[in-house]
């Protein structure tokens, strides 16, 4: 199992939903409780261990607001 960190930069976001309506699982919406210093809703991640580290929602990103980082394990080989 792979190790995925969504990171949204919230200044860049202006909650056009692209990113949420591209993630096929419901990994992100927008935010309820705040706004960011342009007055938009951002997106925040409200399911982060449903990220499979697909990417489509950095993809859609029109303001490249969102990156994905995906941790994949280490094989150790015996000597």
């Amino acid at each position: 199992m792979k190790a995925v960190t969504v990171s949204i930069d919230r200044d860049r976001c202006k909650g056009c939903e692209l990113c949420i309506s591209f993630c096929p699982t419901g990994v992100l919406a927008l935010s309820d409780r705040d706004f960011n210093a342009s007055g938009y809703r951002p997106a925040v991640v409200v399911r982060p261990d449903a990220c499979t580290g697909c990417a489509h929602c950095a993809r859609m990103c029109p303001e490249a607001a969102i990156s994905i980082a995906v941790l994949r394990p280490t094989t150790s080989m015996a000597r």
